[in-house]
């Protein structure tokens, strides 16, 4: 049974509600896709991918196998932003859905503070790799990117040279107390302790006179009981609008600064309340997808 995707609406099918459009959307996606990827999955079975694009970065995957007559079998889709960039070059582990031939991946960056856990846009190529026994890879890197279907535009916390200066100082200290605490450093620890300790205070007692949110300037934090979807706020650094050549919604595609994190997002225009523009601050719940640049 083909269920509606919920973030379909984020790359523009907003006004997608039945499942005999959306029968109709991926017949069409596989029939006319503008890349096909394929894997052995097995003796006698060859796990495919069908993208098309339907509009700048966006579009839909279809998922499935072929059995030894040649039949293909859907099994899943998803809707995708590719991203731009490198977003992470620490080391990525991935697992397999217990559900379905889909894949998470885990990689634990020092600037966000948490596992950044996402959904794998290039299972083919890590199969590939996989299958010819050559994991683990040295040297890949990570972009992700964010999906939305939900968004706020808040006004940015001025601040002045020596601020900036001294909050990307004290960013780049506490990343290396991180780095050692994660080796056993028993210093680094109590630093970290008494640091969060601080901070704690500090909030607890400006939060009774001021909003949070002139205080807390970015957070990226999981949200709900998915493992790959997050809060987060961040600082816009791009933005621009593309329409979806297929339904004509205008979709708002935003590069965002977020804990020293940059990444894309996108989501549409009738879901952001406000106006993006370079400078102000994005806040909403994504989707976090992630793919794997593989060396040469």
């Amino acid at each position: 049974m083909i269920f509606v995707h919920k973030y379909l609406r984020a790359i523009g099918f907003g006004k997608l509600n039945n499942r005999k459009e959306l029968k109709e959307l991926l017949t069409k996606a596989i029939q006319n896709a503008a890349e096909r990827a394929y894997v052995t999955n097995g003796e006698e079975t060859m796990f495919a991918e069908f993208s098309m694009s339907y509009g700048e970065n966006i579009g839909i995957a279809v998922r499935g196998e072929f059995d030894e007559e040649s039949n293909f079998t859907y099994e899943y889709y998803f809707p995708y932003l590719r991203g731009s960039g490198i977003t992470s070059e620490e080391d990525v582990s991935i697992e397999r859905h217990a559900a379905m031939e889909s894949y998470a991946g885990v990689c634990d960056d020092l600037k966000v503070g948490v596992s950044l856990i996402f959904y794998l846009q290039n299972v083919i190529p890590y199969l590939k790799v996989k299958n010819n026994d050559s994991l683990p890879v040295r040297g890949t890197t990570l972009t992700v990117s964010g999906l939305s279907c939900q968004g706020t535009v808040m006004m940015p916390i001025i601040k002045n040279e020596n601020q900036k200066k001294r909050i990307k100082r004290n960013a780049t200290n506490r990343n290396s107390l991180i780095a050692a605490a994660r080796k056993g450093d028993e210093d680094a620890i109590e630093s970290l302790t008494l640091e969060d300790m601080d901070t704690y205070t500090t909030i607890s007692r400006k939060i009774m006179k001021e909003d949070v949110f002139s205080l807390v300037d970015t957070y990226f934090m999981p949200y709900g009981v998915e493992c790959d979807q997050y809060s987060i706020l961040g600082e816009i650094m791009e933005c621009h609008t593309i329409i979806n050549n297929f339904t004509k919604e205008t979709i708002y595609q935003m590069t965002v600064s977020c804990n020293d994190l940059v990444f894309d997002i996108c989501i549409n225009q009738i879901d952001l309340l406000g106006e993006p523009v370079v400078g102000r601050r994005f806040k909403g719940i994504i989707w976090l997808q992630g793919f794997i640049n593989f060396p040469e």
